[in-house]
C-alpha cells in the first residue's frame, strides 16, 4: 500500500488553523515544513505532497479569504524551493510539487524537477496539472483563462517535451575524468528539436539526466480529457471519489486506458485522496470532528462551497434545497460534480452541503478508531479501489502524528505496509521501473 502525506501547513479543513493542536503561524514557515517532512518520514510514508497555486484567491469572498480555505494558499513558499530545502533534511522520503502546464514552459519545468532529483538522491516528482483557477490568467499577461479544451492538448504535449529533455544526456555522459580530459560525452548528447502545435523547443536540457529517468510524473484529472492525459504520461494518479463503488469505477477506467498508450496496470499507481480523523477510540475521532465544525461559521462555509462550485451560493436560502445549476464554468469541475451529485442524491440544504464537505475538502473522509480506518483502508486496496493513499490530515501535524501512531502499526500487523524503505529513488520506493533513455 503506497502512503503519501498533504504538507499543506494550514491542514485540510477551513477551520484547522485555528485549532489549539495547529501550529502557530504556519504561512511560509520553514521549521514547520522541516518538522513534518521528518514526521512522514520517520512513519515510512512513500512521499509528501505540495500541491500548488499561481494567484491569490478568493478576494472575492470576504470572510472565506479572512479566515482562508487550505487550497488557496496565500503565503506558501514556491513548492520546487522548498523541496529543495527538504531533501537536505530527508533521506528516503520522495518529495513530489505541483507545477502547471497552462502558464508555465516545459523547459523549465524539466529543469526544475531534474535539478530536484539531483539535489534529492532521486526521490523527486512532478505533478501535472492544468490551472483550474480562472484568475490566475492574469498574472502571466492574458486577459482571460485558457479554455478547458485547449488546455488539455497543451498539457499533453507540455508533458512530451519535458520527458523528451530529461533525456537530453545519456547516463554515462559525464565522465568528468581529469587524466583524459574528458568532461562529457558528445556523443552522449541529443537535439530534442520539437516543433508542435504549442512548443517549439531545441534542447538539450542544461541538467544531466535524472537520477530517476523521469522524475515520478502525478496527476489528478478525472474529466475525460483528464484521465487520457494521466493514461498517456501518469505514473501516479491522485483520485477523488466519495465511495468504494465509484472508486472501483474509476480504478478501473483509468487502469484500462493504459494499453491505448502501450501500458500495462503495473505502469501505474492510483492513490486515494482522503482525509482521516483518528482517534484512540471512535467517539474521541467524533469530538475532534465536531471541535473543527465549530470553528466555521456558516459565512465561510457557504463562501467555502461557492469556491468549490463556481457559483456564489450566498444568493440562495442558507436552508433550501441545492440549485440545479445548468452550466460547467471555465474552473475546475470534477470535485464540484461530485459534490452537486451527492447533494442531489441525499436532498441537502446548502448549509447541510457545505457542512458535509467542509472535513474532506470536497473528497472523501474515514473517521473512527486506528481499527475502523484500517479496515477501511483494507477494504479500498483489496477491492482494487485504489493502490493506497493521499492522506490529509485535518490538524497538522497532530493528525499526522496520531496516524502514524495509531493506524500505522495496523496497517503493518495486517502486511498492508512496508517497515522499512526498500529502495533509494522513489520510483523504486512505488516500484515503478526507470525510463530506459535515448542511449545505451
Amino acid at each position: 500500500m503506497v502512503l503519501a502525506a498533504n504538507a499543506n501547513a494550514a491542514g485540510s479543513h477551513v477551520g484547522e488553523w485555528r485549532h489549539p493542536d495547529a501550529w502557530d503561524r504556519p504561512a511560509a514557515n520553514l521549521q514547520n515544513a522541516v518538522r513534518l517532512a521528518q514526521v512522514a518520514e520517520a512513519g515510512k510514508f512513500d512521499l509528501l505532497f505540495l500541491a500548488d497555486g499561481n494567484g491569490v484567491r478568493q478576494l472575492d469572498k470576504p470572510d472565506l479569504f479572512r479566515a482562508t480555505s487550505p487550497s488557496d494558499r496565500p503565503g506558501v513558499f514556491e513548492p520546487v524551493t522548498l523541496l529543495a530545502a527538504l531533501s537536505m533534511a530527508t533521506q528516503h522520503i520522495g518529495l513530489v510539487a505541483t507545477a502547471t502546464t497552462t502558464y508555465d514552459e516545459p523547459f523549465h519545468v524539466a529543469r526544475r524537477f531534474a535539478s530536484l532529483d539531483h539535489l534529492s538522491g532521486g526521490r523527486a516528482g512532478w505533478n501535472l496539472v492544468t490551472t483550474s483557477n480562472p484568475e490566475d490568467a492574469l498574472n502571466f499577461s492574458h486577459a482571460e483563462h485558457m479554455a478547458r479544451d485547449a488546455r488539455y492538448p497543451r498539457a499533453a504535449e507540455f508533458a512530451t517535451v519535458v520527458k523528451g529533455l530529461w533525456d537530453s544526456w545519456g547516463d554515462e555522459a559525464f565522465p568528468q575524468d581529469k587524466a583524459s580530459g574528458t568532461f562529457l560525452l558528445p556523443e552522449q548528447v541529443s537535439m530534442l528539436n520539437h516543433k508542435g502545435p504549442h512548443f517549439q523547443v531545441r534542447g538539450p536540457l542544461n541538467a544531466p539526466r535524472p537520477p530517476q529517468g523521469h522524475p515520478v510524473v502525478f496527476s489528478a484529472g478525472q474529466s475525460e480529457a483528464g484521465k487520457d492525459l494521466s493514461a498517456q504520461h501518469a505514473d501516479c494518479v491522485f483520485a477523488i471519489e466519495g465511495n468504494l463503488a465509484n472508486a472501483r469505477k474509476l480504478y478501473a477506467d483509468i487502469k484500462g486506458r493504459l494499453s491505448k498508450f502501450g501500458r500495462g496496470p503495473d505502469d501505474m499507481r492510483i492513490l486515494a485522496g482522503v482525509t482521516i480523523f483518528v482517534g484512540e477510540t471512535e467517539a474521541e475521532a467524533e469530538a475532534l470532528f465536531q471541535q473543527l465544525e465549530d470553528l466555521v461559521s456558516p459565512a465561510v462555509g457557504v463562501d467555502y462551497l461557492s469556491k468549490m462550485l463556481g457559483h456564489r451560493m450566498r444568493d440562495y436560502p442558507l436552508d433550501g434545497p441545492m440549485p440545479v445549476f445548468g452550466d460547467e464554468h471555465v474552473g475546475h469541475t470534477g470535485i464540484g460534480k461530485g459534490i452537486l451529485s451527492l447533494a442531489y442524491a441525499e436532498g441537502l440544504t446548502v448549509r447541510q452541503t457545505y457542512q458535509r464537505i467542509l472535513p474532506q475538502m470536497g473528497g472523501n473522509m474515514f473517521k473512527g478508531s486506528a481499527g475502523q480506518i484500517a479496515d477501511l483502508m483494507e477494504e479500498w486496496f483489496a477491492t482494487r479501489a485504489c493502490d493506497g493513499f493521499m492522506i490529509a490530515a485535518p490538524v497538522v501535524p497532530t493528525g499526522l502524528e496520531r496516524f502514524i501512531r495509531l493506524v500505522v502499526p495496523e496497517l503493518r500487523r495486517r502486511g498492508l505496509f512496508r517497515e522499512e524503505y526498500e529502495g533509494s529513488t522513489l520510483r523504486d520506493n512505488l516500484g515503478l521501473a526507470r525510463p530506459a533513455g535515448r542511449f545505451p
